[in-house]
């Protein structure tokens, strides 16, 4: 098992750099942070922006990986987030993980004053998405610091690029690793057929015993969805978000290691949890973290 922390980009810098520089002293494996402009009940409170975050993150820090849980396409095009993001592995120096979804309902989805998506629409632009951001990401050509050379061009449905040039490239060959949010069969196909990585959130059930047993039907779905394809599942990191339930894992130590137990078994390869807050969402107290953080080695 592999240890994830999420940290909410709330706190302003310096104190922030504190947060990522903790996760790494924990001895977590990955950190990550949202990729919204504005999230739920905390709108009206300090929110800052995903790439400077997990720029200045990678600064701070050596050794664990960084990412985006998860990026979506309801206010990015994926030129300009292609550069971003191969900058931002580049500083890290190779350890970025891109997490990648469709995108909800909610801020992100209208702030640009473009209509809601249904469910179809949304796919069929976060397919495109995760496409476009395959190819460029992937993308070498040694001539194209000449202004004369060609770039990368596509026309979608949802996306254009004339001649997208990706000087400077990931620091990681052939790209950063792909964690695709996904549940449905869709976007599950998807998943297996483009992603290094498999992420969910198990929905939003407030019954904690039934979000269990839905996050152990998608768990079999991927399986299956795999085998359809001809990848062996055993081989893709699977990524479970702890904190979709009822109930908070950092809440007691004996909550979180319940729910890696559960995940575990469940067949996840790795689970995340968020950095405690003082209060609201999230709540908890920094000793659990730090008692949880000092058993993760057994844990393992």
């Amino acid at each position: 098992m592999r240890f994830g922390i999420c940290i909410l980009p709330q706190a302003d810098w310096p104190a922030a750099a504190e947060l990522w520089r903790g996760a790494e002293e924990y001895g977590f494996d990955h950190a990550w942070t949202y990729d919204h402009l504005s999230w739920r009940d905390l709108a009206g409170e300090r929110w800052h922006a995903t790439v400077p975050t997990l720029t200045a993150a990678a600064m701070v820090t050596e050794r664990i990986q960084l990412g985006t849980f998860v990026a979506s396409p309801n206010y990015r095009h994926p030129v300009p987030f292609a550069k971003d993001i191969a900058s931002v592995d580049q500083i890290a120096g190779g350890r970025l993980l891109l997490g990648i979804g469709s995108g909800g309902t909610g801020w992100d989805a209208t702030v640009l004053g473009e209509p809601l998506l249904t469910p179809l629409e949304r796919f069929e632009r976060f397919a495109e998405f995760t496409e476009a951001l395959d190819g460029l990401l992937r993308f070498e050509d040694p001539a194209a610091a000449a202004s004369d050379a060609p770039g990368i061009s596509y026309e979608g449905d949802w996306y254009r690029a004339v001649n997208a040039r990706m000087v400077g490239a990931p620091a990681q060959a052939p790209r950063m690793p792909l964690h695709v949010a996904a549940d449905g069969p869709k976007a599950m196909a998807l998943a297996v057929r483009l992603g290094d990585g498999w992420v969910t959130t198990a929905g939003s059930v407030d019954d904690t015993e039934q979000w269990w047993a839905y996050a152990g039907v998608l768990s079999r779905r991927f399986e299956d969805a795999c085998a359809s394809a001809g990848r062996d599942a055993a081989t893709v990191p699977r990524t479970l978000l702890l904190d979709s339930s009822a109930r908070y894992a950092l809440a007691s130590v004996d909550a979180f290691e319940d729910a890696v137990g559960r995940a575990a078994t469940l067949g996840f390869t790795d689970v995340v949890a968020h950095w405690p807050r003082e209060h609201g969402i999230y709540a908890g107290d920094r000793a659990v973290l730090d008692e949880v953080a000092s058993r993760l080695p057994s844990l393992r």
